[in-house]
Parts: structure tokens; sequence; C-alpha cells
């Protein structure tokens, strides 16, 4: 492990677990690189802004549908103007409301805010003109919220998000390119208020933009989670950092997985950083810790030999004209051996979060074969999702699943479809399936 950050910048660290011990012939090499960034503003608790400063823009869906129950646009107003209390001295932000079009609620005219007494009254005042009225056509706020957050230079840019319908007034392909587009360039947290969005149009949002994604079912819990979600913002200090893989010749990346906090595939976000080196995204840090699992293949050798199968690096973009620098790194290795209890142990943090991933899986899977009708198939995933919750410790998500399945047999994944599920259930089920638990510690 090497760390290379600057002192007055939060210190970032890599740590990698693996069994590095392979059988003869083995290729397969599997590493879960621990990144923890700490000593930053979050930690000291301290009201420092982020170097380069943040900018954030707040996307309120004013649809139509948002005025059934009139409680749902109540309680954007009220969340989003807890939200504007929530930043800090010298963030710029903006607040749009978004139908069928994107409309700028504060400041208006193409600009941003700079966040402070005056102007967070201001915003506050101009959200009490929020009504409900058109269709829904994300795409569109999300192209503003980019146009907005492109003329800032502050190093943080970050959207919030809520919709409490589907995407019903823009083609698909449309929301996709808009993702594409907007990718790299700020990251976003997605909400779904209610029980009539989509729950893969929320959580593609929010993975797309390396963000978070939740459901608030009442809207009376607006306010306290746009609170949460904009202290997290104001909390990350450092922007754009990667994950930069290094691989020797003949060692190919089979993929790279975010596993902790939740699970997102960043396999095919590489962006090539020279021979035999690929830059994956993480997006921003503040004080935290995030695990990945890496995988590789290398080149089959002979007992007794050893390689390194890749470096792991973080990489800090550099000023315009500047290279980027290295923040930490970590080793993966490869030995060869016929010690047949070395090479078959599996490490515990690999084993951990490979279970992690399934079960993400397992519910994914579970709730669409019962949306299909399938019983048998829903039956057999949800068991094996209880199964491995159980197992991992992850009562979260042992407690949601309750909710959907009634459990005979945790620890052997023996359960009973419920008759009847409130869709609030089953939804915050769905998106909270990517949520994963720590290693236990022993």
């Amino acid at each position: 492990m090497a760390n290379f950050a600057k002192p007055s910048a939060p210190r970032f660290s890599v740590e990698v677990y693996q069994n590095e011990f392979l059988p003869e012939g083995g290729r397969d090499v599997h590493a879960i690189v621990t990144v923890t960034s700490t000593g930053g503003a979050t930690a000291t608790r301290a009201a420092v802004p982020a170097q380069g400063g943040a900018a954030v823009v707040i996307m309120v869906d004013c649809s139509g549908s948002m005025e059934y129950p009139p409680d749902k646009m109540r309680g954007a107003r009220e969340a989003t103007a807890a939200a504007v209390d929530t930043l800090r001295d010298g963030t710029a932000f903006a607040v749009i409301a978004g139908t069928h079009v994107a409309k700028e609620v504060y400041p208006g005219q193409g600009r941003l805010a700079t966040a402070g007494p005056a102007t967070r009254a201001q915003a506050k005042e101009a959200l009490r003109g929020l009504s409900a009225g058109g269709g829904t056509a994300i795409g569109t706020w999300l192209r503003l919220a980019d146009g907005l957050l492109r003329q800032s230079p502050a190093a943080i840019r970050h959207g919030i998000l809520l919709t409490d319908g589907r995407n019903e007034h823009e083609d698909p392909a449309v929301l996709r390119a808009t993702l594409d587009a907007c990718a790299g360039r700020f990251t976003c947290d997605a909400r779904g208020v209610g029980t009539d969005w989509e729950v893969k149009e929320v959580t593609g949002i929010a993975s797309a933009l390396l963000g978070t994604a939740d459901i608030v079912a009442d809207p009376a819990h607006l306010a306290e989670d746009f609170t949460r979600m904009m202290g997290n913002a104001m909390g990350k200090e450092v922007a754009d950092v990667a994950l930069r893989l290094w691989t020797p010749v003949g060692v190919e990346i089979q993929y790279v997985k975010q596993v902790a906090p939740a699970v997102q595939d960043l396999t095919g976000r590489r962006a090539e950083a020279g021979p035999r080196a690929g830059d994956y995204p993480t997006g921003s840090w503040g004080d935290e810790s995030r695990e990945y699992h890496v995988c590789v293949r290398v080149p089959g050798a002979s007992v007794g030999q050893e390689m390194l199968a890749a470096r792991a690096t973080l990489m800090l973009p550099g000023a315009p004209g500047e290279p980027p620098s290295a923040l930490a790194q970590g080793l993966v290795r490869a030995v060869w051996t016929t010690d047949l209890a070395a090479s078959t142990a599996i490490n515990p943090q690999v084993a951990h979060y490979t279970g992690q991933a399934e079960l993400a899986q397992a519910i994914q899977q579970g709730l669409e074969a019962r949306k299909l009708g399938d019983v048998d198939g829903a039956t057999a995933k949800l068991g094996r999702a209880v199964q491995l919750a159980s197992a991992s410790g992850n009562a979260d998500t042992a407690k949601l699943l309750a909710k959907v399945v009634d459990v005979v047999d945790a620890a052997a994944g023996t359960v009973r479809l419920k008759a009847k599920v409130a869709d609030a259930d089953e939804m915050t089920l769905e998106t909270r399936s990517t949520q994963t638990v720590r290693v236990k510690k022993t």
C-alpha cells in the first residue's frame, strides 16, 4: 500500500485483500480493493468548502401527477427549501422545475446563484410559486442542469433529482443519450416519491451519474431525505477521482465492480489511460470508504512462479495543462503453488462481496419473476436472497425481504411468497437491492 496524498488534502489509502495463490493452470485472480479517504472536512465537521468549490442544481418534478395527492407537491417544496438551507455559503446553486420541459425557478436567466443568507431566502421565496402541471421528460431536466453546471468552475458538480412518475413524454433513447453526455460532467442523486415511478429509470439515472437512488414512499419524509442528501454533497471535497488499473502484457481485466456501499458495475466505463492502463470513474469523495472487486485473467504459469497481476492507483486530474497525480496505490499479485489448501482458500472479503453481488442479483431476478407470475422462479430466487442476507448479516435487506416473502428457514433459504405485497414495500426492496454491508469485523 502506498499513500501519495499531499498533507493539506484529504488523505487517500488503498488496501488490497486477496488470496494470491493459484493452482497450476489457474488463471483468474480476484481482489477486493478498499479505498479510504480520511482527514477531510467531513471528518473534522469543519465548514470548509471543497477544493475548487461546489455547484449544485436541484431538479424538482412539477408534472401534473405531483398534485395527486397534494402533499407530494407540498413535500417537494418543503424538501427543496430544506436542501437550500443546507447549502454551504459560497456554493453555486440553482433550482429547476421539471415537466415535459425544464424551467429555471431560481435564480433564472441561465445563471447560478451563490449561496448566502440573501440568496437562500430568495430561492425559498421562489419555491412558493412551484405548481403541478404538464408531463415528464427527465432528459430535458438533466440537459438544463448540465448547461448550468458547465458554466461553473467548481470542482464538485452535483445534481439532485426528484420525480414521482415515469418518463412518459420522452423517448427512452433520448434519456440514455442524455445520461451518456452528462456522465463524467456531474454526479446526481435521484429519488422517487410515492409509488407510481419506474425503479429502473431512477436507479439507471443514479448509476449513470455515479449517485445514489432511493424511494421516499411518504412525501412527509422528503425534507429529511433532501437534507441528508445535500449534507452528503456538501461533504464532498475531491472530484473526478479515477481508479486506474495497469496490467502487464497478457493480463486481461474481466470486470471491475464497486461492491460497497452499493453494487455498481464499472467494467464498461473504462477510459484508456496509456499502454495497458485504463481509468474507471469513482466520482466525488468526502470522508468515506468504498470497496471494489477486481477480477483479472493472467497467463498460465508454472508452479513456483509469481507475477504482478495488476496495479491499482487512484488518480486525480491535474489542472488544465498539467498531468494527473497519483493519490494512493495497491498491488494485486499471483503466485502459483502445489499447496492445495493455499490455492483453494477464498479470501473472506472476496467471498463476502461476491455474495453481496449475488444477493442484489437474486432480489432483482426474483422480483422480475414475481411480476411475470413465475411463482417457482420467484420463490427460488427470493429464497436464495434471504439465505444470502442472513449469512452476511445484511439485516436491512433481510427486513425488506420479509415484507415480500414469509421466511420459513432463513439459513436454508426456505420462503413462501406473500399473497399481497404493498407497492411501496416491493419498490423499496428493488430500489435498495444493491446496497451492501461491510465484512463483519472479527
